[in-house]
């Protein structure tokens, strides 16, 4: 069964002609004596949306950190709107998974926006009225304005998401990593995030690298996959990587790739997650801007 595509053909033609936003080459990482992947050539076009797939510990989030300058390649070379990799790059937007907060933390929506211009720095300097116009801006694109002043604890697991998503769009990013968004959310919530971030690359042009466990809700989305195992990989539509001959000859051994309707749920693939669920919830605090 065909999974239709949420994309115009036109759109897709003009993504194809230009300039990569993410550009790997021969790409490689490696902890000590272990590959999580190598010979990695993928490029990221202008409102494209690639959904890196794989089980725990084949290297996703190391893909994210590299991208956002906070881990080096071991081999390869990586270019991001054109220029090396580099902490606290401008023209990233990154997205985290939902995390719990505590209940007594004071920091409102809108502060949590704002770090997406300034960071974490507290207390330098004083944020003139366009940037709080910029953030206000944000909060509008995302549906938040309605809790812009209300401390982030109090509010639901998707509306949370929502201004992580606000946070990561402050900046007018060329580049949007997610990262697990998806985890620990309602359908209703899964739902709203794929779709806030969906808008936002065909209106703007962002291209989006969209690490997830739970593929379904953003299938409808995606352009392409890069699914990562064993130091291995494979890249193309959703036709030509989800299917069992696919997974099958990636992973070396017998893997059954499923379909129900526009549910896909991939079964066999040793130490591997499958892609109904979400058990695993990493998290890393240096990824965050």
């Amino acid at each position: 069964m065909s999974v239709a595509m949420a994309r115009p053909v036109a759109d897709r033609e003009e993504v194809a002609v230009a300039d990569p936003v993410l550009e790997l080459r021969d790409a490689s990482l490696s902890y000590g004596s272990r590959t999580l992947w190598s010979g990695l050539d993928l490029q990221v076009r202008p409102g494209e949306l690639v959904a890196v797939l794989g089980g725990n510990g084949t290297g996703k989030t190391s893909l994210l950190r590299a991208v956002l300058g906070l881990q080096q390649l071991s081999a390869g070379t990586m270019q991001v709107a054109g220029h090396a990799p580099r902490r606290g790059d401008a023209s990233i937007g990154y997205v985290p998974q939902q995390r719990r907060i505590d209940s007594h933390t004071p920091l409102r929506v809108r502060d949590l926006v704002r770090q997406g211009l300034d960071g974490h720095r507290w207390g330098i300097g004083r944020p003139g009225r366009v940037r709080w116009d910029r953030v206000d801006a944000a909060l509008a694109q995302v549906g938040a304005s309605a809790y812009a002043d209300m401390p982030l604890s109090l509010l639901s697991g998707g509306e949370q998401q929502r201004a992580r998503v606000a946070q990561a769009l402050v900046g007018d990013p060329s580049l949007l990593l997610c990262d697990e968004p998806l985890l620990s959310l309602d359908q209703s919530s899964q739902r709203t995030v794929t779709e806030l971030v969906d808008r936002r690359r065909r209106e703007h042009g962002t291209a989006v690298l969209f690490v997830t466990h739970e593929i379904n809700p953003v299938l409808p989305y995606v352009d392409r996959v890069l699914y990562l195992a064993g130091g291995r990989f494979r890249i193309g539509t959703v036709d030509e990587v989800l299917n069992s001959e696919a997974l099958s000859a990636l992973y070396g051994t017998r893997v059954e790739v499923l379909r129900h309707g526009d549910q896909v749920l991939v079964a066999g693939a040793p130490h591997h997650v499958e892609h109904h669920a979400a058990p695993c919830v990493h998290e890393d605090e240096d990824v965050a801007r």
